[in-house]
């Protein structure tokens, strides 16, 4: 087969990212050679490829579901915001500058339009299929002029294109209607139908509603995905510990020793790659939680210091709510705290940034024996190394540049007692230097914890891949799905004018 297919949704976080990460598992075992592609991508949590290019991590998890490598032909353009107003514009994994959402939707996006189409035929021209996640929702009639990611790139790649639901928000058949119903005529004929996701109850209860969608729209259901827990891998937005649960519902598998360890993320503005503690909430016994007040550190054992795209901001923040005094006691009392990338930056002694927030000189939290100077080329890496007697590897995505000056070796930072600092991102997904860690936190907080001597961290994201495809192959009309990629866009669906129901 040589075919394509756009995973569109009728909101935000409606599914897209893992219902294409499911779809692309499903085709990968069925033998078909598959690729992501997601023409343009707004988030904070991104990846560097092995060429050092950075891409957005839905898609680096969407490459592992197609058991390929990730690839910046994968995500050609990634935005990463840094305020209500600005974003920094990643192209082809590399910076190439901030822009206003103005000035962006204003021109900068159409002019990209030829550079998406180029690296979606290069894929196309290298598997036998494509599978494409677009964003937001199609029905976006005010940004439509340039849009490059959802209808725009369908029209000109003849993509089809299959439209999911949130049914857990309600309001999913309403959504569906009026998400064709605002589209051109034009438009309307790449939309080949629906999928529900997150489903509860009886699906012999849904099945008169859509019958009745099909009836308005002319288009039909391709499956009703039930709503599983803990399935949103590398999500794009929002606060999320994929592997065992959210913020607000846990489902920590019981310790191995007899206490549990538990871990307080400081949740700074413009947080990024908080997935860096996935591998955390991954191991039995450990409870992670995002907390955005002193009081809330007073029980945790551990205390991370995620990163942020605004390390001055985020360090302002913390002065504001009382949490830097709060993480200058830990210090003091050698209660653990760990500090990753602009965390890591934060607990240092002195900040020079005239390329982010051109704030100038700012002292940090004076933790660590660092100091900091922001450039404005990027660092993006994937190194590796050792550390407390392990192997382990991560990557880099900062401008920070830290000279450091004191303290003991750990990874590219330090630590000072029970003060740790790196720019690593992903170091905790390396197993045995995580329990490493675990065991020095427990041995520091006086807990009797002890780590599984069994968690692989890479074999629980490939388990949780495996039942994202399983998803899609028990509950998805798996037969109309391959007809659909294989053939390509739909033609001569009826157009349904606004106001149609009535």
């Amino acid at each position: 087969m040589s075919g394509g297919l756009l995973v569109a949704g009728t909101t935000s976080d409606a599914g897209k990212s893992v219902v294409t990460a499911g779809i692309c598992r499903w085709l990968v075992r069925q033998g078909v050679k598959v690729a992501p592609f997601k023409a343009q991508n707004m988030s904070l949590n991104s990846f560097v490829t092995r060429e050092g290019a950075e891409i957005g991590r839905a898609q680096a998890m969407q490459a592992q579901a197609c058991r390929v490598e990730p690839a910046a032909l994968m995500n050609p353009v990634l935005l990463k915001p840094g305020g209500e107003q600005s974003s920094q514009v990643v192209l082809l994994g590399r910076p190439v500058g901030e822009m206003s959402a103005r000035g962006y939707h204003g021109g900068r996006q159409q002019r990209l339009l030829g550079t998406v189409l180029e690296c979606l035929a290069e894929l196309r021209g290298t598997y036998d299929a494509v599978i494409c996640e677009g964003a937001g929702s199609p029905a976006e009639i005010n940004l439509r002029r340039t849009d490059i990611v959802n209808m725009g790139i369908a029209r000109r790649a003849r993509l089809p294109v299959l439209v999911v639901g949130d049914i857990d928000r309600g309001g999913v058949f309403a959504s569906f209607f009026g998400t064709v119903a605002l589209l051109s005529p034009e438009d309307q004929e790449l939309v080949a139908g629906f999928l529900v996701n997150k489903f509860r109850g009886d699906v012999s209860l849904l099945e008169p509603g859509l019958d009745m969608l099909r009836d308005l729209t002319g288009r039909p259901s391709y499956g009703v995905l039930p709503f599983r827990h803990g399935l949103g891998i590398d999500e794009e937005d929002g606060l999320r510990v994929s592997l065992r649960g959210t913020v607000r519902e846990s489902s920590v598998a019981p310790p191995v020793g007899a206490d549990v360890l538990r871990v307080a993320v400081c949740a700074l503005p413009l947080m990024s790659n908080f997935t860096d503690v996935d591998a955390l909430a991954a191991e039995p016994g450990v409870v992670v939680r995002f907390v955005d007040r002193p009081e809330e550190l007073a029980d945790a054992d551990l205390v991370v210091v995620p990163g942020t795209r605004g390390t001055v901001r985020a360090l302002e923040w913390l002065r504001e709510r009382g949490l830097a005094d709060a993480l200058v006691r830990r210090a003091a009392e050698d209660r653990p705290v760990l500090g990753v990338c602009g965390g890591f930056q934060i607990l240092g002694e002195h900040i020079e940034d005239e390329v982010e927030s051109r704030a100038g000189a700012v002292p940090g939290l004076g933790l660590l024996p660092v100091r900091v100077r922001f450039a404005r080329e990027k660092t993006l890496t994937r190194p590796s190394g050792a550390a407390l007697g392990e192997p382990v590897e991560g990557y880099e995505i900062h401008h920070g540049v830290a000279t450091v000056e004191g303290g003991e070796p750990f990874l590219d930072g330090c630590r000072v007692g029970q003060t740790w600092g790196t720019h690593w991102h992903g170091s905790l997904e390396s197993d045995g230097f995580r329990r490493a860690f675990l065991r020095e936190v427990a041995a520091a907080s006086g807990r009797r914890f002890v780590p599984a001597p069994d968690t692989s961290f890479a074999a629980l994201r490939e388990e949780q891949l495996d039942r994202l495809g399983d998803l899609i192959e028990q509950h998805a009309d798996t037969d109309a799905l391959w007809r659909l990629i294989e053939s390509g866009a739909p033609a001569g669906l009826p157009f349904i004018p606004p106001g149609a129901p009535a």
